[in-house]
This record gives C-alpha cells, structure tokens and sequence, in this order.
C-alpha cells in the first residue's frame, strides 16, 4: 500500500473501533425484534393483567370514548343519547378515590354515603338513577362491555329515563383501576 500525501490512512485502532460498531448495532438490531411470545406469567404461574396507563392528556378523550360508546349502544337499542354532566362526573371521581382507599369496590363511601348522597353533594338537580362500578386492570371499553354482560350494570346504562351521565375513575400506581358510572335524568 502506498501512503497518499494529504489522506489520513487508516489505522488498526479505527478499524477495529469500525468493526466494533458495526457489531454493537447488529446486535441491539436482532435483540429488537425480540419479542415474549404470550402472556407474563407471575410467580404462580397465572398470567400478570396488562397495565393499561392513564395519563392526564387521556382523560376527556377516554370520558368523551366512553359517552360515544354508550351512547351508541342506547342507539342501537332505541334509547336517547346522554349528556355528560360535570356534577355527576364530579360524584364519580370522589367515589373512584374512596374506593381506592378502602380497596373494595361497593356502592357506600368511607364516610357511610350512598351514591344518591353524592350526587346530591354536587349539586346536582336531577334524580340519580343508577350507578355502575368496576376494580379492574382493564380499559374503559372493557369495563363497558363487562357492565352489558350483567343485567343490573346493563339497566343502568340503558335506563330510557336517564337523559345525564358522570364518568370517572382513580388509577392506583400499581395500575389497578376503580371506575364509576353515574346516570341522571
């Protein structure tokens, strides 16, 4: 090889560090596509539940998701659409907490409140007609189709006499999540 004058040539510690490189992206590149095949499965051997994360910029699109779902379903069954009310949205989130802080989901607040209480709490001017509630890991069009698989959950989301609806929930850090549907009219 004859050196050329003004051209850097190429030393043994480049070329290696070259190769070296080429190497490293070669295997972050195969390792990439590696992927596990089914479910996590936990200590026990049962599959772990798939986190489904909320974060602040979701919240309107999964409450405006979730009105578009029922009202659609109520659609479907000849029902008239529902509002989302902001009392009634206010009544589900406190209720969504509270159930995160007993850790049980059940229709009676910390404080002995019933849903007909905290609805009234809110100012709310219309009769409170019903309310679903889920613990779960699952997103809120599961929860939806899970509550129109039992005939009470169904009943409420489906009352011809409700015209209102609330929706919020708590996410715990663990990603649980402690969902409530109020309805009105």
């Amino acid at each position: 090889m004859f050196p050329i004058e003004g051209l850097e040539q190429p030393t043994t510690d480049g070329f290696f560090m070259y190769r070296l490189l080429i190497i490293a992206f070669a295997a972050l590149f195969a390792l990439s596509a590696c992927t596990p095949q089914g479910p996590v499965l936990g200590p026990n051997g049962k599959p772990l539940p798939r986190v489904y994360r909320i974060n602040a910029a979701s919240s309107g699109k999964i409450q405006l998701r979730m009105l578009d779902s029922v009202n659609a379903l109520r659609n479907v069954a000849g029902a008239a659409p529902l509002r989302l009310n902001s009392q009634l949205t206010a009544a589900a989130a406190t209720h969504s907490r509270d159930m995160s802080v007993q850790n049980r989901p059940w229709h009676f607040g910390s404080d002995g409140s019933s849903p007909l209480d905290r609805v009234k709490r809110t100012g709310y001017p219309g009769i409170m007609r019903g309310e679903n509630i889920s613990e779960t890991y699952e997103t809120e069009l599961e929860t939806l189709s899970a509550w129109m698989d039992l005939s009470d959950t169904r009943n409420v989301i489906m009352d011809p006499k409700s015209t209102d609806m609330g929706f919020s929930w708590h996410q715990d850090k663990n990603g649980k999540i402690w969902w409530t549907l109020l309805t009105g009219g």
